[in-house]
């Protein structure tokens, strides 16, 4: 029975060592929420910066019950009307942050996408608003509201990932969370719908 019980105090540690190193549980660290906006897309009328779509409307009220039990220090937006409408079904109070829009992009008449901007620029620039939030909201939780590509290029920087290298479309509304502590990053969740389920 004493080898049993410890052999599992040996394993206890363990985890909890291997949890540390994923800056799980740890005492000071900045957990950012990084949402992707609702959707906007079905039954789309204006193309240029549109509104939700009652589809994303509904999204948007499923992701704020659940992020309002997370007791956020803040939430940022892009300036983009779906982004900025998906934050404020969490708060009036939030807060815009220019460098959060949607990776430049041309459409073609086919529906390609042809992004202008590179991923390296993308990931550099998401990577100088983690930086700042962490400096202002140190060991706090952040809600952060972006576009999918913007939030690819945040975690594959994160993961330290050659661009386009991620497999990923954050669907809408999902959470992926990045903790930071000191100059330590670390993904704590991919696209994580369970608000939407």
């Amino acid at each position: 029975m004493l080898a049993v019980a410890t052999g599992s105090e040996h394993l206890t540690r363990a985890m909890r060592s291997l949890e540390a190193l994923f800056l799980i549980g740890v005492e000071g660290v900045t957990e950012l929420w990084l949402v992707r906006h609702a959707d906007c897309y079905r039954d789309m009328t204006a193309a240029d910066d549109p509104p939700l779509s009652s589809l994303g409307r509904d999204q948007a009220q499923r992701l704020a019950e659940r992020v309002r039990h997370a007791k956020p220090a803040a939430v940022y937006s892009s300036p983009y009307r779906r982004a900025m409408e998906t934050a404020r079904a969490i708060t009036d109070d939030v807060r815009i942050d220019n460098r959060l829009i949607e990776m430049a992009l041309d459409i073609s008449e086919d529906g390609t996408l042809d992004f202008k901007e590179e991923p390296v620029a993308a990931a550099a620039r998401m990577r100088r608003v983690v930086d700042d939030l962490v400096r202002e909201h140190d060991g706090e939780r952040v809600v952060v509201v972006s576009h999918g590509a913007s939030i690819i290029a945040c975690i594959s920087d994160v993961m330290q990932l050659e661009p386009g290298r991620l497999r990923l479309l954050p669907y809408y509304t999902s959470i992926s969370t990045v903790r930071v502590l000191g100059d330590r990053r670390m993904v704590g969740a991919l696209g994580d719908i369970a608000h939407l389920e």
